[in-house]
């Protein structure tokens, strides 16, 4: 589910007094957006390929692929992983499993047991009609943003192909093949993570805190900020698109040197948009923040994102940025927003309409100041943000 409808000249000119373009060293942002993009374009139209080889493949498979779906699919479960459908070993395996591997090398992830394929039935109420014996199509989603979509392409168990309404769901039982997006989102956020923290290990010449240094530590209040309620506009996505997989990406300078500090936070329960969440999660752990202020960005997982090349890029962003200027000391936490824009600068222009990730931005946010109903720069996102203090224990 994509959330964004907006463009990335309203997120820059958030932060109108920041001087951003006298900091910047454009040539080198320009040559970091570009390599992004021509990557992101690549991995889209591959992913694409991949799935609408596999949604044909699985209708013509069918009678050897229901027995399966009728196990495995039920009003608590509306997809199956194909780990569970190739244990029944009924199927030719050979198309699932190369499009598995091509998924992995694409998204940029290691080869692990766990397929990302699934299949999913598009609503549950769909579920009944198939379960009395209505015959499925098979669809994939497609790339590009939604828009531009004239139809969505579909089989049926003999391959031959329907085009399905864009926003109106279908009559007749469809199920989703594609990427099993919870497994590859939490793979890839590993992966953006060791990047980040490989990066910032380097950084450090290898000096490890002494175990009396990590005990002083951890007997003194930690100074947090959580989120209390956090909620997404509705922006009338087409009903193929399934649950969101959004994540923060928080930026801030170093404490202890003149470094970007990019934090990745998990938020799983942000499934759908026009929904209100109460979550009460830590997003911003002061202690690796210096003058007390970070951003946050929202991003939305996506099929199409290398997860390996996009934290490479969003790190090499923010390090060019902050040499770009002078004196960061001088600007102080002022200079974090410029941080932020370059980052957005360097994503795929693709990315602020709605066929990917970028979602909302939060500007500013200082330790210890609430933040009650407060709008993201773009208005997708209203979150409540308050201070917490976790005391030691005693």
């Amino acid at each position: 589910m994509k959330l964004l409808q907006s463009s990335l000249l309203l997120c820059l000119s958030a932060s109108a007094t920041m001087s951003y373009g006298q900091a910047l060293d454009g040539e080198a942002l320009r040559l970091l957006q570009a390599s992004l993009k021509d990557s992101t374009l690549d991995a889209q139209a591959q992913l694409t390929n991949t799935k609408r080889a596999l949604a044909l493949d699985l209708s013509h498979q069918y009678a050897q692929l229901a027995p399966i779906l009728q196990t495995e699919i039920n009003q608590y479960q509306l997809a199956v992983n194909a780990d569970d459908i190739l244990s029944q070993h009924r199927l030719n395996d050979n198309v699932i499993t190369k499009a598995d591997a091509s998924i992995r090398r694409v998204k940029g992830l290691s080869a692990k047991a766990d397929s990302l394929v699934q299949v999913r039935l598009a609503d549950e109420t769909m579920l009944t009609p198939w379960q009395q014996g209505e015959s499925p199509l098979f669809t994939y989603e497609p790339d590009g943003d939604e828009r531009q979509w004239d139809y969505i392409e579909a089989f049926d168990i003999h391959g031959q192909v329907h085009q399905l309404d864009v926003y109106n769901l279908p009559q007749q039982p469809v199920f989703v093949v594609g990427i099993d997006s919870k497994k590859a989102f939490v793979a890839g956020l590993e992966v953006m993570r060791a990047t980040f923290a490989e990066a910032q290990s380097a950084k450090k010449d290898g000096v490890l805190l002494s175990r009396a240094q990590t005990q002083a530590v951890a007997d003194k209040p930690i100074s947090t900020t959580v989120i209390k309620q956090i909620s997404l506009k509705d922006d009338h996505e087409p009903w193929i698109s399934g649950r969101a997989e959004i994540y923060g990406i928080v930026t801030g300078i170093d404490p202890s040197r003149e470094e970007p500090v990019l934090d990745i936070v998990e938020m799983p329960y942000l499934d759908y948009a026009d929904t209100t969440y109460y979550p009460n999660q830590i997003i911003i752990h002061w202690e690796r923040y210096r003058w007390a202020a970070a951003d946050m960005i929202l991003m939305e997982h996506d099929d199409g994102t290398n997860y390996k090349v996009l934290a490479t890029k969003l790190l090499e962003a923010a390090e060019q940025i902050l040499k770009s200027i002078p004196d960061p000391e001088a600007q102080g936490y002022a200079l974090i927003p410029q941080i932020t824009n370059g980052i957005l600068s360097v994503m795929p222009d693709a990315w602020f309409t709605n066929d990917d990730d970028f979602v909302d931005v939060y500007y500013t946010l200082q330790e210890g100041v609430e933040y009650p109903n407060l709008n993201g720069a773009n208005g997708n996102a209203m979150t409540s943000f308050a201070p917490l203090v976790i005391q030691p224990r005693p």
